[in-house]
């Protein structure tokens, strides 16, 4: 066996030396120093505050479910005990996005059953928020701040945003105060998250955790491009998939907000599904893009524009559709009264359709106490047409369940929608009162593609 030379030997104990110093990152380059982010943090992090909240939920009066029920207490003649109230308090983030004003754009999760509101700025001033208004199906709230010498942060045209961007995640995660995190935009377009709400997430790697919610995403200019909301995580902290609401969405809903203290979205008034291939052969189209319109509503934006059944709907804007959620989000967006331009194929030929949307209908919620006291802890509403659940089949939708409330302890799930009552089909609040008479129900629900009955005591 030949023994290597001396001077390669040397070399190959040199590479091993040297190799472990590459890590190490020199202070300068050509007599000039590295980049830091650091100049753009000093400037963005005073406009990134704290956001902590107060309130209280109604619990029953012990650890057993069926000390809640009154069929139960009366069945064993217990007396009756008062429900309690226990506080909760919640932590999260906001951004100024006005200093003249006061400003302060989060999630609407963050403030969502607070009785109390907390703003606490970088430099440790607390003030008392006011809330503008809040609209979770976008989850996105404003709140206003008595405050002086305020930072804001300009907001960036978040359609310009690319994959591989550099962002800065900026929060409080775990109540630690201000933490920095940096990566790319993983992704554009994201939804799915929340099947019921208005979603065009940008994704991002930049460590975002509990209590980031509501905080900033920043490009490299310090401009807000995105507001961080949600996480898929196994174990609650971060995996490196995180997501952020657009700037342009928020800055659409915080004018509404602004303007009217609630979101009036734009209705087109049809009922759709998304092109299959099965359904790409029968019109004879080749791509499965787009929405096909199954019906239009009467007196709607789309009749009045002379949509019709068959139309399948390709684009909004000129951004291309994929599918039926795709078109829900996009027009959702839009305010009611605006013009959109849709482009259709009808027959084979495509043609560009103006339309003005109309107002989606907002519904007043009913406690469903005042219907039966076995559904204490729920709140009703009659779907329409303009309603986020609207499939184009009737029902009382159940827009939301206080947990450990009787009407969550019985089965009840924000989400289902009633169709039935004691045998008795209901399509409206005022069917469903009529029908639920006596001391118990019988529901007929439709839960997603299920059916079920669920009885009430």
């Amino acid at each position: 066996m030949k023994s290597r030379p001396l001077a390669a030997v040397a070399a190959v104990l040199a590479l091993a030396v040297a190799t472990p110093l590459q890590a190490q990152l020199p202070a300068m380059v050509d007599g000039s120093p590295l980049p830091s982010l650091a100049p753009m943090v000093k400037k963005t992090a005073p406009a990134v505050v704290n956001i902590a909240t107060r309130g209280s939920v109604e619990v029953g009066g012990g650890p057993n479910p069926f000390l809640d029920d009154p069929f139960f207490r009366r069945f064993f003649d217990m007396p009756d005990q008062p429900r309690q109230r226990r506080q909760t308090r919640s932590a999260g983030s906001g951004v100024i996005v006005d200093a003249r004003e006061g400003l302060v754009i989060t999630n609407a999760h963050v403030i969502d059953g607070a009785e109390e509101i907390t703003v606490t700025l970088q430099d440790d001033r607390s003030f008392e928020a006011e809330v503008i208004g809040a609209d979770a199906a976008t989850d996105i709230a404003l709140l206003r701040i008595p405050a002086e010498r305020l930072t804001q942060l300009e907001i960036a045209d978040s359609s310009r945003a690319e994959v591989g961007d550099f962002v800065v995640a900026i929060g409080n995660p775990f109540g630690l105060g201000h933490t920095v995190t940096s990566g790319i935009v993983s992704a554009l377009g994201r939804s799915g998250i929340n099947p019921e709400g208005y979603e065009d997430f940008i994704q991002t790697d930049a460590s975002i955790n509990p209590g980031n919610s509501g905080g900033a995403l920043v490009n490299l200019r310090g401009e807000l491009v995105g507001v961080n909301s949600a996480i898929i995580s196994r174990g609650g902290g971060n995996i490196g998939i995180g997501f952020a609401i657009p700037s342009n969405m928020a800055r659409s809903i915080m004018s509404q907000l602004l303007e009217f203290g609630e979101v009036r979205r734009g209705l087109l008034g049809v009922n759709i599904y998304t092109i299959t291939p099965d359904i790409a052969e029968a019109y004879g189209v080749e791509a499965t893009q787009g929405a096909l319109v199954s019906q239009v509503l009467p007196d709607s934006a789309a009749e009045k524009a002379k949509i019709e059944v068959g139309d399948i709907i390709r684009s909004v804007d000129g951004k291309a559709i994929d599918s039926a959620n795709e078109l829900r989000n996009a027009i959702g967006l839009k305010r009611s009264g605006e013009s959109v331009e849709l482009e259709v194929l009808r027959n084979g030929k495509e043609r560009k359709i103006r339309v003005k949307l109309g107002e989606q209908a907002r519904q007043e919620q009913v406690a469903a106490e005042e219907i039966h006291p076995g559904l204490q802890g729920a709140e009703l509403e009659t779907l329409t047409p303009g309603s986020d659940n609207y499939d184009g089949r009737p029902g009382v939708l159940v827009a939301a369940v206080e947990p450990n409330s009787p009407a969550a302890q019985r089965g009840l799930r924000p989400g289902d929608v009633i169709v039935g009552v004691n045998r008795r089909a209901v399509s409206n609040l005022e069917e469903l009162r009529d029908a639920a008479s006596g001391q118990s129900l019988l529901l007929n629900l439709r839960r997603g593609n299920t059916s079920l009955i669920l009885p009430i005591r």
